[in-house]
């Protein structure tokens, strides 16, 4: 992968010089500490930081393979989901070959759980873990560049300055996402630049028209290469999310001023939030693999796009927002009406409803009154959006 060296992931063979640097290195010592330890390690750091060392290297010392470390990992990372959420439930996997190569096109909610929980699906299941497309904004943390390129992420730039930088870009992009699928390897990547912070789950039609760049000179059509590229749609529903309030500020400051500048250490803050804080019951569906693509990159940003929202899995918290929002009179959608319309969703008894109330509730009063519509509308869009994709079929 000489060509793609700027952006791969690292290979077996980078493993352990990569493990004896972070096992040695005081920021990664400390970014682990808060995440395991985060009030001792705010009272004690260096205490802490030693302990943190020496469990290291006691665990992942020697090791020479990314599978090892996966493996090692997923202990911790089964801990990890069962502390913060309620369950983690999944559809669709029975259709995926396990002796193929899969290019997942997922909405994102969060930074770093969206592909976690993929991949501890897949890797529960006996199939492989993916290359996680990661967006260049997030290896600004030197250490953090470090863990996620040892756990199979490639970088993603943005923010880019020229049209050719653009072209050059994506194209060495296209190229390693088409040579990651010959090779055999999986691809998560999300549906559009940045979390769903709306919770309107859309495909930038760019991302599509990226995969066939690098493929437009070898006589495929677009449909061809598409197909050969195995696209599962997948779709994250999280009952709750544990940064909808932060979300919720930057929108009605974008609104309100026009831009948002994230602060000093935001997505760090964020990515530790979103890993650690609830979440209650997670359910993620993997579509049917696209064996005929139309030859149309917003055609097929379209066709993912009604997948996930016909398969979203609603939870009592979407359905409350979307009556607390009011965009509905009630002779047009009623509960029932709803329920019956959305028939992946789960039958919500009257006292999860009410426990969804209560909870809804609960954060829209711990949230700044003018943040408050903002919070309703990332729970309620996904039912707007299922809604309108059972539409055509009614």
């Amino acid at each position: 992968m000489q060509d793609f060296d700027a952006i791969r992931p690292y290979r077996d063979d980078e493993t352990e010089p990569t493990v004896q640097r972070l096992v040695n290195d005081a920021d990664f010592l400390d970014l682990i500490a808060r995440f395991r330890h985060p009030t001792l390690s705010r009272w004690l750091p260096r205490l802490v930081r030693r302990r943190i060392q020496r469990w290291l290297i006691e665990n992942f010392g020697g090791i020479t393979q990314i599978a090892e470390i996966q493996a090692k990992l997923y202990r911790y990372v089964e801990d990890l989901v069962q502390n913060t959420t309620t369950r983690i439930t999944f559809s669709g996997l029975e259709h995926l070959d396990k002796n193929s190569a899969h290019l997942f096109i997922s909405n994102h909610r969060d930074i770093v759980f969206d592909p976690l929980v993929v991949n501890y699906l897949l890797f529960s299941h006996g199939y492989t873990t993916t290359r996680i497309a990661i967006g260049d904004n997030l290896l600004e943390n030197r250490v953090f560049a470090e863990l996620m390129r040892l756990n199979k992420s490639f970088v993603v730039r943005r923010n880019l300055s020229s049209p050719r930088e653009m072209r050059d870009t994506f194209l060495t992009l296209s190229a390693f996402i088409n040579h990651s699928i010959n090779e055999n390897h999986s691809i998560w990547i999300a549906q559009r630049e940045g979390r769903a912070k709306d919770g309107l789950d859309l495909t930038d039609p760019a991302i599509i028209k990226m995969f066939y760049m690098s493929q437009k000179k070898s006589g495929l059509s677009f449909s061809e290469v598409m197909n050969r590229l195995h696209i599962v749609p997948v779709s994250i529903a999280y009952e709750y999310d544990p940064c909808d309030s932060d979300k919720a500020r930057e929108l009605e400051a974008r609104v309100r001023t026009g831009t948002y500048t994230k602060a000093q250490g935001e997505d760090a803050d964020q990515i530790i939030k979103g890993l650690t804080g609830f979440k209650g019951h997670v359910h993620v569906h993997f579509g049917t693999p696209i064996r005929n693509a139309p030859d149309s990159p917003n055609e097929l940003a379209g066709l993912i796009d009604n997948e996930m929202h016909a398969n979203y899995h609603l939870h009592a918290s979407n359905l409350v927002a979307y009556e607390h929002r009011g965009q509905h009179p009630q002779a047009h959608h009623g509960l029932d009406e709803v329920s019956d319309a959305l028939v992946t969703a789960e039958t919500w008894s009257p006292a999860e409803i009410e426990a969804a109330e209560q909870e809804m509730n609960r954060r829209l009063e711990s949230c700044t009154p003018d943040y408050r519509a903002y919070l309703l509308d990332m729970y309620a869009n996904p039912v707007t959006s299922a809604l309108k994709s059972k539409a055509p079929r009614e």
